[in-house]
Formats: structure tokens, sequence, C-alpha cells
């Protein structure tokens, strides 16, 4: 018998997710997001509740001027997002896919009980949005 298709974002979304707390170094973010290949992550704060969210887009002018001026970049708490998309754990694959389907994040946050548990990209849903249709 064939695995059963994931249905919630619980079944999909990656647990170890790379996230930084706002006294994280511009710097530090850009490796991680190059290191992780993530196009954003979520900012939590010292008991892991979901504070911010920053991206490459977010940083990539600032990193770029601070290079061509010699400085150090600021800290993330300064370029962060503080109004943050993110989805419960229990939230349908299709209903999140409906609403990924426009200018959204590509990255969401998944918060239980206000602690982030992990994160599910664009590209899971769309995994698992075809194993719901082929399986």
């Amino acid at each position: 018998m064939p695995n059963k298709a994931p249905t919630i974002v619980r079944e999909i979304m990656s647990r170890d997710c790379y996230r930084v707390t706002g006294k994280t170094s511009i710097s530090t973010l850009a490796q991680g997001l190059a290191l992780h290949r993530l196009p954003g992550v979520p900012v939590v704060d010292e008991r892991d509740h979901l504070i911010g969210f920053i991206s490459e887009q977010d940083v990539l002018g600032k990193v770029l001027e601070s290079s061509y001026l010699n400085e150090e970049p600021p800290l993330v708490h300064e370029m962060m997002r503080n109004e943050v998309l993110s989805v419960s754990p229990n939230k349908s694959i299709s209903d999140l896919a409906q609403e990924m389907r426009g200018p959204k994040p590509k990255v969401y946050p998944v918060v239980e009980q206000e602690r982030l548990v992990g994160i599910v990209t664009r590209r899971d849903v769309l995994s698992a949005v075809l194993r719901m249709r082929y399986s």
C-alpha cells in the first residue's frame, strides 16, 4: 500500500530550521541564507517566540552598501520585518497552497503556542500538492 499523501503543514514542515535572533549580524545572516539555500528566515527571541522575519531582499542593499563603505553591517533587529505571516502546523496544505499563489512569502514560519516549531517553503507545498494529486 502506498504512503498516504500529506494533508497538513506539520507533515511537510522542516523542524530543524535555520533561524536567527535580533542580535545576529547581517553578514552572519547572509552566510546562513546562502548555506541553507533559503530566501529568508524567522527571527526569534531567547524563548523561540517568533518576533520577525528577514529576507535576502531585505538585506541585499545593506550588505552591498556596508562592503562598499567598509563598514560593519547592522544587526538583524534593525532591518527585520515585525509583521510576519505565519502558519499553524495543523493548516491544510491545500489552503496554504491557495494563499501562496499570489505575491506572498516563499517561506512561512510555522508557529504553535506562540513558539517557532518549523518552516514551510513554497517548494515544500508544491511537492506535497503533487504527491496528493498522484497518490
